[in-house]
């Protein structure tokens, strides 16, 4: 079928079987459509447009000022790793010396009680070689009076009187030959 046998065979005054009052009335529907649409984009267009463009430069904005907070933050956190680093060298430092300190504070600890560790024996060795020659002389002291209680009874018995007159005599003039030193 032709678009000619189409039109032949639609009844008189319609197209398409349509009849001329919808086909204005569409005409019509489609110019209100046509008129409002352009109105509305005259009346609409701008401000949406407007509306729009402000949205993009706030969004535009939020990502600059993003973008420099990022970058503040990496400055910072830079500047945070550099303290941080700085900071255990110090800690670093701090603690060497003070092991140092230690090793040396026990060494003169060490030194000091070695030394007094050797005062105190030779001072305890001075007051045992005191007492053994206290001890020997006391001893030596005692062995000489029991010595001469013994004598002295054994001589009491053995020797006469005469005989004892006489060696006291000896005894005297030996004593009386001798010089005495100062």
């Amino acid at each position: 079928m032709t678009f000619g046998l189409l039109l032949a065979s639609a009844p008189q005054g319609r197209l398409f079987d349509i009849d001329m009052v919808t086909i204005v009335s569409a005409g019509a529907n489609l110019i209100n459509v046509a008129v409002l649409a352009a109105v509305l984009a005259y009346l609409l267009y701008k401000p949406v447009r407007n509306v729009l463009r402000k949205r993009t430069e706030k969004i535009q904005g939020q990502l600059t000022q993003a973008e420099e907070e990022m970058t503040r933050a990496m400055e910072l956190k830079r500047q945070y790793e550099r303290k941080l680093e700085e900071i255990d060298r110090e800690r670093e430092e701090i603690l060497g010396e003070a092991r140092k300190l230690a090793t040396e504070t026990g060494r003169r600890l060490v030194a000091e009680a070695k030394t007094e560790a050797d005062a105190v024996r030779e001072r305890a060795t001075a007051n045992v070689e005191m007492e053994w020659e206290r001890a020997e002389t006391q001893m030596r002291t005692a062995i000489i009076d029991v010595s001469a209680a013994m004598a002295e009874k054994f001589v009491s018995v053995a020797i006469s009187k005469q005989t004892h007159a006489d060696m006291f005599a000896e005894a005297l003039s030996d004593l009386e030959g001798m010089t005495w030193r100062d």
